[in-house]
Order: C-alpha cells, then sequence, then structure tokens
C-alpha cells in the first residue's frame, strides 16, 4: 500500500522559512515524479512544484525564487523548502505522487497545515 506522509508545517511570521518533509513508502521511489500541491480554505488544490524521476523540476509562478522542491532516493523522501514566506503561502500543503502521467491516478498524503502570520 503506497503511503505518503507529511510533517514539518505550522506557523511562521511572514519572511520567515519552513521546511515540509513527505516520507513515502512508493516503490521503486526513484522512478516516480513526486510533487507538492497547496490548498487555501475555500479555493482550490494548487500545483506548487514537482521533481521528476530524471532531476527536473517545475515550480508555480508564485513560488519560484522563494520555494525549493528536493527529494532523496535513498531515504525516500521529498522536500520543499519554503523560504519568504508571505501570508499567501497559508495552505494545507499535500505531498502526491503522479502516476501514468496522472497525479490524480497517483497517491496523495493526508496533507500539513502551513499558517504564514502577516
Amino acid at each position: 500500500q503506497v503511503q505518503l506522509v507529511e510533517s514539518g508545517g505550522g506557523l511562521v511570521q511572514a519572511g520567515g522559512s519552513l521546511r515540509l518533509s513527505c516520507e513515502a513508502s512508493i516503490r521503486p521511489f526513484s522512478t516516480m515524479t513526486m510533487g507538492w500541491f497547496r490548498q487555501a480554505a475555500g479555493k482550490e488544490r494548487e500545483f506548487v512544484a514537482d521533481f521528476s524521476w530524471n532531476g527536473s523540476t517545475n515550480y508555480a509562478d508564485s513560488v519560484k525564487g522563494r520555494f525549493t522542491i528536493s527529494r532523496d532516493n535513498t531515504k525516500k523522501m521529498v522536500y520543499l523548502q519554503m523560504n519568504s514566506l508571505k501570508p499567501e503561502d497559508t495552505a494545507v500543503y499535500y505531498c502526491a505522487s503522479k502516476y501514468g502521467g496522472s497525479w490524480s491516478s497517483g497517491s496523495w498524503g493526508q496533507g500539513t497545515q502551513v499558517t504564514v502570520a502577516s
């Protein structure tokens, strides 16, 4: 059974930093595209960043230059380093794995709350 477990969320002041972690029980992890999404209250879930199996990364325009996605294939971990946080970054952040070219067909974590106070 595939499981993704996020951690690292919390309350931070605007301009601060947080690092989210996602532990995956996926085999083989190294060949999976992994990503982060977020959902703010009353809004739809949106893409934040992903890290493909071939090493390429993608970011939403709203987080470029502030967030960095990374992965450790030996530990089956995915990270999201978030710097220069803004109140509009407040959301529940989800770790996800892509399957068959689709995020909706992959696995999702339970989410971790990030709150940025102004």
